[in-house]
């Protein structure tokens, strides 16, 4: 049976990948963040990723390089990849939304939609429901939401201020921005040609409400790789996985 929303999802996407990730030193000492390998698997994070976008349907991928872009360079000849993949280096920084710019213009399809995603976001639930959510909200840009679970315990309280139960990383009571997107082709235009989009182009979409939110499917797995401790539980959590 044919898929009606087949011919609307992306097939391309950009990878962020130029963060120097200092707060996960000593592993990007040698290597740039997702270059960084999570425990157990024998594999970097952008290689979890271009598995991961291949599976929901992507065909071309841009990665955007800074940091030791040469070791994420070589590892890409090197590997047998499950998409074509080009790398782009900016030869002066444009900050993150200049950069995603520069990366889109190097999409092999821009009169297409396209997802875009950090390059430190370890993560599996069905990018097709994202983009059929866009779709459907006839959205510029679509924001995966993330509910993390904070990393301290909590209490429960009655209306007396007796403490009635304890709750140990309990997920956090707001959403956050979880770094994956999908952008309709007229996003790339309205992007600064440097500096954040965070600050300048997402707000004004919001404001034009041309901004939706994906919540991420509960029990799916999102975790952003930022210091060695999210490389530990990672490995923890993906075991439990029995991934």
């Amino acid at each position: 049976m044919t898929d009606p929303n087949a011919a609307t999802r992306p097939v391309q996407a950009v990878v962020l990948a130029g963060g120097q990730g200092s707060r996960l030193r000593p592993y990007t000492d040698d290597r740039p963040k997702p270059m960084v390998e999570i425990p157990g698997t024998g594999t970097p994070i952008i290689g979890h990723q271009l598995v991961w976008l291949a599976e929901e349907g992507v065909t071309d991928v841009v990665i955007s390089c800074g940091h030791l872009a040469e070791v994420l360079q070589d590892w890409l000849k090197s590997a047998d990849l499950p998409v074509r993949v080009t790398t782009v280096v900016e030869t002066e920084p444009l900050g993150r939304g200049g950069g995603l710019k520069y990366a889109a213009a190097h999409l092999p399809h821009p009169d297409r939609p396209w997802y875009a995603t950090n390059g430190d976001i370890w993560t599996r639930f069905s990018l097709r429901d994202m983009a059929d959510f866009h779709a459907e909200r006839d959205a510029v840009a679509t924001l995966a939401l993330a509910r993390p679970r904070l990393p301290w315990g909590a209490v429960q309280t009655d209306g007396f201020g007796h403490i009635t139960d304890f709750i140990e990383a309990p997920p956090s009571t707001f959403e956050i921005n979880a770094g994956v997107y999908v952008f309709s082709p007229a996003f790339a235009s309205l992007l600064p040609e440097r500096g954040d989009h965070e600050r300048t182009t997402f707000p004004h979409l919001a404001r034009e409400r041309g901004l939706a939110g994906f919540p991420i499917p509960q029990g799916a797995y999102w975790r952003a790789i930022d210091t060695a401790k999210d490389l530990t539980e990672a490995a923890k959590e993906l075991a439990a996985l029995g991934r």
